[in-house]
């Protein structure tokens, strides 16, 4: 039998596409898939021991997480992002496996089918890949020339089917932090409008410069109608432990309950353990780890400038997550342009139509995942191949 109409509708995940190719490429450096070089604080692998001196814990578990990892994940959002949860404030929150299922959670919670969702491009490509799976629609509305948002376009795209406006920041592709003004205007037009707010928080702490990251249900009033999403993947080196966590409207109970229970039942009990313990360690060891970072990105946006330079390729300002979202001068289709700068120049990057950029040839260049050693060969093998293939008229 045939996959559902509904699968074939939505677009294959582009990072397994490079992986194979990375594969048939060896010696391929990739810039393709946003991880970071390190790995979970010592104090979560600690925590496992403790795991297993329980056997209780190999049963299944509180649906919305580890009691004590909820009251941890509830302190820190009271002290970092001043977002307080609990039935006092009208809003919970709940443990998921990973920042893809929270995302997913709130989709099936609010949206029934043909229902619409305001995605500014680019957009995470498994954001719109949850909604058209939900078989509802993918609104997609314009930013400016860096990645910003556009209130007005996001104001003309709600129509009666729209139930929620979906913002990323810092955003995965682009690497733009949005301003706390343009988040404050998004969360009051959608309160204005009756639509949910959906805040993607999972780089909150990569910021760089003079940037600063906002929460949107910070703001008095917006816990009725805001849905936040973290993720300890990239913060804590957490990729594969699958762990992140929403924070939603009361009203939502119920409905994302019923998901949790179908598709988990609850969040693995051995990860939730380790992020407890990674916790414990908290900001401080993330800090540390974003400073090394920062000069990575400074090394990569160096070496990126040259190109705009010499007028091969604009390079918007990134001031967070781990991205780079370049604009190369070429008239080639940015699936194979990718092809081409890892068969001929073993480097790997992500096309920018992944992210809903059809206009103009778009590559991201993802640097978090690398020793300072292979970003300078890495970015060195990219430049050069951004330059050959101008050289040969691939542009």
């Amino acid at each position: 039998m045939d996959q559902s109409r509904r699968l074939q509708a939505v677009q294959t995940p582009i990072i397994p596409v490079i992986a194979d190719l990375i594969r048939s490429n060896p010696g391929t450096i990739s810039l393709g898939q946003g991880v970071v070089n390190y790995g979970p604080p010592p104090a979560a692998s600690l925590q496992i021991a403790r795991f297993l001196s329980d056997s209780e814990n190999h049963k299944y578990q509180a649906t919305a997480g580890a009691p004590a990892l909820v009251d941890a994940l509830t302190g820190k959002l009271a002290a970092e992002n001043g977002v307080a949860v609990g039935e006092a404030h009208g809003n919970r929150l709940m443990v998921t496996a990973g920042g893809n299922q929270a995302f997913f959670n709130a989709i099936l919670a609010i949206l029934d089918p043909d229902d619409e969702v305001i995605l500014p491009v680019p957009y995470y490509f498994n954001h719109e890949m949850a909604i058209v799976m939900a078989n509802a629609r993918p609104v997609l509305v314009r930013t400016d020339e860096n990645f910003q948002l556009d209130i007005d376009a996001i104001r003309a795209a709600i129509t009666p089917r729209t139930r929620a406006v979906l913002t990323v920041s810092p955003n995965n592709p682009s690497g733009a932090v949005y301003p706390e003004a343009a988040l404050r205007a998004v969360n009051a037009l959608c309160a204005e409008r009756g639509l949910f707010h959906i805040s993607d928080e999972a780089y909150e702490y990569f910021t760089y410069d003079d940037a600063r990251h906002f929460s949107p249900a910070a703001i008095p009033g917006a816990a009725a109608h805001t849905i936040s999403l973290y993720s300890m993947s990239k913060a804590y080196g957490f990729a594969s432990w699958r762990i992140g966590w929403m924070a939603y409207p009361e009203r939502l109970e119920a409905a994302i309950r019923k998901i949790q229970d179908t598709v988990i039942i609850c969040p693995p009990v051995i990860a939730q353990y380790a992020a407890l313990g990674a916790l414990e360690e908290g900001r401080a060891f993330v800090q540390a780890k974003v400073q090394r970072l920062a000069k990575t990105r400074a090394m990569v946006k160096r070496e990126l400038s040259v190109l705009q330079q010499e007028g091969l390729a604009d390079v918007p300002d990134a001031a967070g997550a781990l991205y780079y979202l370049m604009r190369v001068k070429s008239s080639m289709a940015p699936q194979d342009y990718a092809r081409r700068l890892i068969e001929a120049h073993r480097i790997a990057v992500i096309p920018g139509d992944a992210f809903g950029l059809t206009q103009g040839c778009h590559l991201r260049v993802a640097y978090g995942a690398l020793q300072p050693e292979t970003a300078v060969e890495g970015v060195g093998r990219l430049v050069a191949g951004v330059r050959a293939l101008a050289a040969v008229g691939a542009g």
